[in-house]
């Protein structure tokens, strides 16, 4: 078995990647701070899955974690820097103290991850592959998103770094970055019907996401049929992003003329 690590692993995205990996024959390491969460992610994955109880900002605990996936499974090979947090408020309001969390996590968190595997792929001339978990909201923002929507247009931009920068060691890094997504973060507010509705007729695929959609696009991102790709951010929104402009009024023309 390779060894896949995968952050934030005790719920929601993070769950169900490492429950994708497990499937796709990973043994995969289960890092969260959250030790009886991931117990539970382990104990449906059997064999397949180690609990990695650690902070992803203590760069000690990720090493000392790190020990433990190889000691059990050989080299890691793949990485998955899914945990992250957010705070929701608008920016005239939100506390710093939020703000700097945030950014510690979602970022620092997914540096310091990142960086102690592909330390070790380096050194052992492996090569390997990480990839990244953004959100649309770092390629257009929201209001009242905080900190979230620059972070994670920060890991966008650390991804491609990375990318450049460990690739002659045949390390691929890329991201993914989830749309309307019902599950993890986006689960309580999806709760209202209404909402939820309101949320789903904006979506030109005409449907919510699923976890299950951002593993699969994860999992191809790991595996040898993306040998060539690196550096990119994967967008898996359901065509979200691109229909920005679509809700602004506009005539299909005037005089007979076209409007772009």
């Amino acid at each position: 078995m390779a060894a896949a690590l995968v952050t934030g692993a005790g719920r929601g995205l993070g769950a169900a990647i490492a429950t994708r990996l497990a499937a796709d024959g990973w043994a995969v390491g289960l890092l969260d701070r959250d030790a009886e969460a991931i117990h539970s992610v382990a104990s449906a994955l059997g064999d397949r899955g180690l609990i990695l109880p650690a902070d992803i900002l203590d760069e000690s605990a990720v090493d000392a974690a790190l020990d433990r996936l190889e000691q059990w499974a050989g080299p890691v090979a793949a990485v998955v820097c899914n945990a992250g947090i957010v705070r929701f408020g608008p920016l005239l309001d939100i506390a710093q103290s939020d703000f700097r969390a945030v950014t510690e996590v979602n970022l620092v968190g997914t540096f310091t991850v990142g960086r102690a595997a592909a330390r070790r792929m380096v050194s052992a001339r492996t090569g390997g592959a990480i990839v990244n978990i953004t959100s649309m909201n770092g390629v257009a923002p929201g209001p009242n998103g905080g900190a979230y929507g620059p972070t994670k247009a920060g890991v966008a931009l650390l991804t491609q770094q990375m990318a450049l920068e460990w690739g002659a060691h045949g390390i691929r890094v890329n991201a993914v970055a989830p749309g309307v997504v019902d599950a993890g973060m986006n689960a309580p507010i999806l709760s209202d019907p209404a909402f939820r509705e309101a949320r789903r007729s904006k979506i030109p695929l005409g449907r919510l996401g699923t976890a299950e959609d951002i593993s699969a696009a994860v999992a191809w991102l790991l595996s040898p049929e993306s040998s060539y790709v690196s550096g990119q951010n994967l967008l898996v929104d359901g065509g979200v992003t691109m229909s920005v402009i679509a809700g602004l009024p506009r005539p299909a023309s005037v005089d007979g003329v076209g409007i772009r």
